[in-house]
């Protein structure tokens, strides 16, 4: 057995968080001696171990009790875990500390492939583990969704120039799809709750989707987008909600420039769907005015 000052002793770890992680409930010691002092065995210490881990990691210690208080916890399969994850922390680490040696002898090196998405591509994979019936559902089948985290390695470079364009960095590009992974379908949900029922006519889209590689200037594909717009006003109480053309067509463009609809679209149609689908409704929407150049 230890006392709490041993133990702070040897991890390094202050006496007032090992009473911190007391009071949450996170680790208990093994013993209270008469006096109320705290006392640890190796098991204790073992779990504190585990615990430093995921700290290391950045787990968040709300989410690192849940994890270590399953029935079906396993710690070697954690440890695993945890070598990978600090693996590619530590590869990642590496490449950036070498770009910064570059950086720092003058090199003009416009490199990105060292701001790769790992983390990223990881909470891919725990989404899909995690929530199988969500993927399923959106994404028409686990193979499907495989497929799309194989394009976004495939593409990584050009997905982490993007995301560090919109988003600053890889870090606060992950964190935004970590979140909008968590309410994924709350987020679907609103997307298709914005659509009216007539709008939802995927045949009419699919066809129109058919078409891509098709100039979206042509009768053929034009005269889809007025389909598509006539069946959408074909019930006044939607003719109403949408109300005019132009609005309408603002109102595709919108919806299927949303990256997750973007996703679920060229998974069920292809490739590129969504972008033609946007660019078809965009000519129409500028065509007489010459606004656009396609």
């Amino acid at each position: 057995m230890r006392t709490i000052s041993q133990v702070a002793e040897l991890t390094g770890i202050s006496i007032r968080t090992l009473q911190y992680y007391d009071e949450i409930g996170l680790l208990k010691p093994s013993e209270l001696t008469q006096s109320g002092y705290r006392l640890y065995d190796d098991e204790a210490l073992q779990k504190l171990q585990q615990i430093l881990f995921f700290r290391e990691l950045d787990f968040k210690l709300k989410d690192i009790r849940e994890i270590i208080e399953k029935p079906d916890f396993d710690r070697i399969a954690a440890f695993k875990k945890q070598k990978e994850l600090l693996l590619l922390k530590r590869n990642r680490t590496d490449r950036l500390i070498q770009l910064l040696s570059r950086l720092e002898k003058g090199e003009q090196c416009m490199s990105f492939k060292e701001f790769d998405l790992s983390d990223y591509i990881h909470t891919l994979e725990d989404f899909k583990s995690n929530q199988t019936e969500e993927v399923i559902k959106h994404w028409g089948s686990v193979e499907n969704f495989d497929m799309f985290i194989q394009k976004i390695k495939d593409d990584e470079s050009e997905v982490a120039k993007l995301a560090i364009k919109q988003f600053g960095s890889i870090e606060k590009y992950t964190e935004a799809m970590k979140h909008n992974l968590e309410h994924f379908s709350d987020i679907m949900e609103n997307w298709y709750a914005q659509i009216p029922e007539e709008m939802r006519a995927e045949d009419r889209f699919l066809e129109l989707a058919r078409h891509k590689g098709e100039n979206v200037a042509t009768d053929n594909v034009q005269n889809l987008v007025k389909d598509i717009i006539a069946h959408a006003y074909g019930n006044s109480s939607t003719a109403q909600l949408i109300g005019t053309e132009d609005s309408y067509c603002k109102m595709i463009i919108e919806l299927y420039s949303n990256d997750y609809l973007k996703t679920v679209t060229d998974t069920k149609y292809g490739t590129g769907s969504c972008d033609y689908i946007v660019k078809s409704f965009r000519y129409y929407l500028h065509k007489s005015e010459n606004k656009e150049e396609i």
